[in-house]
């Protein structure tokens, strides 16, 4: 906004508020009028704490709501425009000392601006060709490992060890074979191979099922799981969903 009122040899008062309408920073420009202060921060209260453009009051106005001009703290002349970040407003922007039209302009450009640098890019689609994920099912290898979440193209010739993820929720769905599956209980001979990682030799207790293709299981984090038996290879996908810290 400071930039759009030089580009236009401007002289304006340019305030900031938060999203109850207390100033946050106010830019007086050279040679502008004192009075512009207080309009300009009023212009700026109104649109944050009523959510909506100043000019709205403005508008009712001309229509004919002379009403509008005793709202509490609603300022009917344009200029202020509420500062938007993921649907909620955060504060507002007011502009005064030129015409109308100007301010509005120029609140408009800060506007423009806050909007950009928060913009973020749209997160790119991730694309595996049927040839890539069978060659992943040959040795049991990750598609895909990000922070949030993973994605492994899982295959087992034998029975595992028993696997805790102190943070990782594995969702597993089976695309080939046979396995019996133990949940729950307690590790046998357990020990913390890094960090969110616990491995152990068998379960005690626990709950036993046999998985096969189609079966969709979801293991929370912190639960250990241990395939126990594994009746020929088996092929299953295991998206991995990260816990909060």
């Amino acid at each position: 906004a400071l930039e759009e009122a030089k580009k236009r040899n401007a002289t304006v008062v340019i305030a900031v508020v938060d999203d109850g309408g207390y100033p946050i920073v106010i830019k007086r420009l050279d040679d502008t009028q004192v009075a512009s202060v207080d309009v300009g921060i009023s212009k700026a209260r109104t649109a944050a704490i009523f959510r909506r453009p100043s000019k709205v009051f403005e508008d009712q106005v001309r229509n004919g709501r002379v009403a509008a001009l005793a709202l509490p703290g609603a300022t009917a002349l344009q200029g202020g425009l509420p500062l938007v970040i993921d649907g909620r407003v955060i504060g507002a922007i007011g502009v005064s000392g030129n015409t109308p039209q100007e301010d509005e302009e120029i609140a408009m450009a800060g506007v423009a601006a806050l909007t950009a640098a928060t913009k973020s890019e749209s997160p790119k689609v991730t694309y595996f060709p049927a040839a890539k994920v069978s060659k992943a099912f040959e040795k049991g290898m990750p598609l895909r490992e990000i922070p949030n979440y993973k994605v492994h193209a899982s295959h087992r010739d034998a029975p595992g060890v028993v696997e805790v993820h102190t943070r990782d929720t594995d969702i597993i769905y089976m695309l080939e074979g046979t396995a019996t599956l133990v949940t729950g209980g307690s590790i046998v001979d357990a020990t913390n191979i890094e960090a969110e990682e616990i491995r152990g030799k068998e379960l005690s207790g626990g709950e036993t099922r046999e998985i096969t293709r189609g079966d969709v299981i979801i293991v929370p984090n912190g639960v250990p799981h241990w395939f126990k038996e594994v009746k020929g290879p088996i092929n299953y996908y295991v998206v991995k969903v990260r816990s909060a810290d």
